[in-house]
């Protein structure tokens, strides 16, 4: 057998790098394999991936001897940042600072960066219709990575921009359906009535960049961005309606009064669905759904997604 090409993985163990772990290591006849970097090699999610075969090795982002240690005789590697672990602009920026120095200096032959837009290229900051944060971004979790691109071509790191959306899995952890005082159950969005949300499972987030990695270089200087359905919030709620067996109601929540909401982070959110809401025909636009087919060939709708998942939202 000829020797594997070695992807390392940052946040191997959260849902993005864990999704991209698993894929190449079940297909072992693809000639890649998993380097997975992770801040607690002996978590239990390490330790699994280590059980199917990946080498876990120790890396910090505030370590950057450690991350340039974990990158050195890769082939590639599979990036991604994690703003809500902080909830600062600043250290995403600083994180992927180091990414691109370290993947520079172990000479990466392919990387692909986890992205999203940078909402100020459509919505200037001194657009009045949301509120600037952190001084200088209107969603920065968005603002900073899309910013950071730049990062990448300027240091000359071969890179795929991979522009990820909104995961279908936050309908368990943020906003699955409540049910009413008139006992009927409720999705409320941030979202206008009509406007489009392009929506993803998080494990097609890494299973469509191992479609990029097994690609090849064709896909480096290139903006891969990616969906796996496009519904409005209405059309969420007859779908949950279908797999729940009873009716589900879709309540439009205004984004101020999203705003008002007493939880870390509503705000942000808030624009970010506002960003959705106003600029949906080129933001889904962008994600062609059969594009990103050819690339995951088992990427999951919604559909597929809740059948798989409708137990999660069923009542004890």
């Amino acid at each position: 057998m000829s020797e594997q090409k070695i992807i390392a993985v940052t946040g191997a163990t959260g849902a993005q790098g864990g999704g991209i772990a698993r894929a190449i290591l079940a297909d072992p006849g693809s000639g890649f394999t998993v380097r997975a970097l992770t801040r607690d090699p002996e978590s239990a999610p390490a330790k699994e991936l280590a059980a199917l075969g990946a080498e876990v090795v120790r890396a910090d982002f505030y370590d950057e001897a450690s991350v340039r240690r974990a990158f050195e005789g890769a082939y590639g590697a599979y990036l991604v940042t994690n703003f809500w672990a902080h909830g600062s602009a600043d250290k995403e920026r600083e994180e992927v600072e180091v990414l691109v120095r370290t993947a520079k200096a172990a000479d990466l032959q392919h990387v692909v960066w986890s992205t999203l837009e940078d909402t100020r290229e459509l919505l200037p900051l001194e657009d009045p219709r949301m509120p600037v944060l952190q001084d200088s971004y209107n969603v920065p979790h968005f603002d900073v990575k899309g910013a950071a691109n730049e990062l990448f071509v300027e240091a000359g790191v071969p890179t795929t921009f991979l522009n990820t959306t909104y995961y279908f899995q936050s309908f368990v952890s943020f906003f699955a359906p409540k049910r009413g005082e008139d006992g009927v159950l409720v999705l409320g969005l941030p979202l206008a009535d009509g406007k489009l949300l392009a929506g993803i499972d998080s494990e097609d987030i890494g299973r469509t960049a191992f479609g990029i990695f097994k690609r090849g270089k064709g896909f480096i200087g290139r903006t891969v961005s990616i969906a796996g359905a496009h519904l409005t919030g209405a059309q969420y709620a007859e779908k949950f309606s279908a797999a729940l067996g009873e009716p589900v109601r879709f309540q439009s929540i205004p984004y101020d009064v999203f705003r008002t909401f007493d939880f870390p982070g509503a705000v942000e959110i808030a624009n970010m669905f506002q960003y959705y809401g106003d600029f949906d025909a080129e933001f889904t636009g962008a994600r062609d759904l059969d594009a990103v087919r050819e690339l995951n060939p088992a990427l999951k709708d919604f559909d597929a997604w809740l059948a798989a998942n409708a137990a999660e939202f069923r009542e004890s």
